[in-house]
């Protein structure tokens, strides 16, 4: 069967990681994703670029042309592109695009079936529309960090990229909703997805919780359910006992049958309690208390580091760390596709491009010759 996505075109000019995670999951089940490029860009100068490129799994999947878009003639380059482009996804702060004459109304009147995408840190509109930021920004503004913090109550930056990969996931939706809803209509749509917006989602529950009683969680309260627990070896699991039944298989896995009435205990008592499990867990290994709990079949878990998940032999079988023959690097491992589809799964076609590796061909495509090729390159127009 053929990719979901054969025959979608997306122009990508975002950088960094929240638009490129985007179009790398679009590129992954089908589409063509052109990566728009600035010939002088100094992260395509860095030595060892062979490497970052095979290992870039951003990247994956796509072309790359250079432009220079702040030459005419690149720009007239780029909107010949936008003729034929079903997708636009860009990632400049507000307004940067209007300036190089490559945002949503200019565009959309040369095509008018297109999606424009915007992905910013604060979005189009608001009091903090034009601010700068990267993720600890998005999560700090956003509420993740207040959610988390150690014993002393202190937050504690939360090191998963919630910001820029929600919205990532976010745009995705935001742009498969906008080319189905064209297949009705005719019309394409701008698309405004916002990193701080999108960490918002991931407080569904204390969001709930304060919209129903204005509760508002105290940060390093212990909890008995949902806790870090110490093990022998200097490790950790975590628990996630929320249902009775799974409480009361943990209190009898862990050998302290007298805890199950103390499920939501308060004041003292929750202390109390507390101590004791963190006691008990201080007499086995991380590995032995998650066999022992894996086989009561209740919610204990290991805290893995990035090395032990990446050799996990769960997500091995998940395939989630593929490796792929490089023609000079050998064997490279890259981050799998999460979402398995049964008629039209994610592939893999080709390892990160250079910067400007298919201009030759994409520009052939839109009817330059060799000759206007060169003397664009020559101008420093493209690359």
């Amino acid at each position: 069967m053929a990719p979901a996505l054969e025959g979608i075109r997306i122009l990508d000019l975002s950088r960094t990681i929240p638009g490129p995670f985007c179009t790398m999951i679009l590129a992954d089940i089908g589409a063509e994703v052109i990566k728009v490029e600035s010939p002088d860009d100094p992260l395509g100068m860095l030595p060892g670029q062979e490497k970052r490129a095979a290992f870039d799994f951003l990247s994956r999947n796509k072309k790359s042309i250079g432009l220079n878009l702040k030459s005419p003639e690149a720009r007239e380059v780029f909107y010949r592109l936008v003729d034929g482009a079903d997708v636009v996804m860009e990632a400049f702060r507000p307004g940067a695009a209007a300036r190089l004459g490559v945002d949503y109304e200019t565009l959309s009147h040369r095509n008018p079936a297109l999606v424009y995408c915007s992905l910013t840190g604060f979005g189009q509109a608001g009091p903090y529309r034009d601010l700068p930021g990267h993720d600890p920004n998005y999560i700090s503004i956003g509420g993740a960090v207040a959610l988390t913090g150690d014993r002393n109550g202190e937050p504690v930056l939360i090191r998963a990229a919630l910001g820029d990969i929600g919205s990532s996931l976010h745009a995705v939706i935001g742009i498969l909703t906008a080319l189905m809803a064209r297949t009705r209509t005719g019309k394409g749509q701008y698309i405004d997805v916002s990193m701080t917006d999108s960490v918002l989602s991931f407080l569904t529950l204390s969001l709930l919780r304060y919209f129903m009683d204005g509760f508002v969680p105290k940060r390093g309260f212990p909890s008995l359910s949902i806790n870090i627990w110490r093990t022998k070896d200097g490790k950790y699991v975590s628990t996630g006992l929320i249902e009775p039944h799974f409480w009361e298989r943990f209190c009898r896995a862990l050998g302290r049958e007298e805890l199950i009435p103390y499920h939501h205990a308060k004041g003292e008592k929750l202390g109390e309690v507390h101590a004791e499990i963190q006691d008990a867990f201080l007499s086995k290994t991380r590995d032995e208390w998650f066999e022992i709990m894996r086989q009561a079949d209740t919610c204990v878990s290991p805290v893995l580091e990035l090395d032990e998940v990446v050799n996990n032999p769960h997500f091995a079988a998940r395939g989630m760390f593929p490796a792929y023959e490089h023609p000079s690097l050998g064997s490279v491992t890259q981050l799998g596709f999460p979402i398995k589809l049964s008629e039209s799964p994610a592939e893999f076609r080709n390892f990160a491009p250079a910067i400007g590796q298919d201009t030759d061909g994409i520009m052939q495509r839109l009817g330059y010759n060799p000759e206007e090729i060169a003397s664009l390159r020559q101008s420093g127009a493209v690359k």
